[in-house]
């Protein structure tokens, strides 16, 4: 997917597509992180995904092919890299965050991870992507003065999405994955940026930062 520049937008739709944007983007992940039991929150990541899913519909002009098509123009060698790259750092988060960490690899845990690895692309990755990436592109990329621009708000949100998490570690964590996504999905295709979110979270779960990333570990600090 090639970087095109924002479209023109007349100042009614502007003003539309603003509180639409900051309903969805901002306001939700708020009343989530604040009001939400932290047990419904896939419940609404998936009330999300519907509604994500019929604001593409909406707009309109949308290859929905795009979703399937494009494995060709995953980079297979850098995706390995960065698994290793985000493996090395959840791990030394870790290990700086929690002194004697000690991964857990008994035999139940690696029980546990095949089945991780199997649903964690499709039921959290496939949507966060759908969602964070395909919406926000195609919907809401015409509000932002350049490409950068919104490559650095779609960052800004994805970490802000994750505030349910009440950690700071978690926020930079998101925001530099973020904006490595969508850097991804506008140059090279959603299945790649699909392929990158999916690995890097069961990396990220496998070295043990699920302590950070499960939301039965959840504490408001209120």
């Amino acid at each position: 997917m090639a970087e095109q520049p924002p479209v023109a937008l007349t100042a009614p739709s502007r003003t539309a597509l603003w509180t639409e944007f900051l309903a969805l983007f901002v306001g939700a992940p708020l009343a989530i992180a604040v009001f939400l039991e932290p047990e419904r929150l896939f419940a609404a990541l998936f009330g999300f995904t519907l509604v994500g899913l019929g604001l593409i519909w909406w707009t309109g002009e949308f290859r929905w092919s795009e979703l399937v098509t494009g494995w060709a123009r995953v980079r297979w060698g850098r995706t390995l890299a960065f698994a290793v790259l985000v493996g090395a750092t959840g791990w030394l988060v870790m290990i700086v965050t929690h002194p004697g960490f000690v991964p857990d690899f008994s035999p139940q845990r690696l029980r546990f991870l095949p089945l991780l690895w199997l649903l964690y692309p499709f039921f959290s990755a496939l949507p966060q992507e759908l969602i964070f990436r395909v919406l926000f592109f195609h919907r809401y990329a015409p509000l932002f003065p350049s490409m950068r621009a919104a490559r650095l708000t779609n960052a800004g949100i994805f970490a802000l999405a994750h505030l349910m998490y009440w950690s700071s570690v978690v926020a930079v964590m998101t925001f530099v994955g973020g904006w490595i996504f969508a850097d991804v999905y506008l140059k090279r295709g959603f299945p790649a940026a699909w392929v990158l979110h999916a690995i890097a979270g069961n990396v990220l779960f496998t070295v043990g930062m699920g302590a950070y990333f499960w939301s039965g570990n959840v504490v408001r600090p209120f």
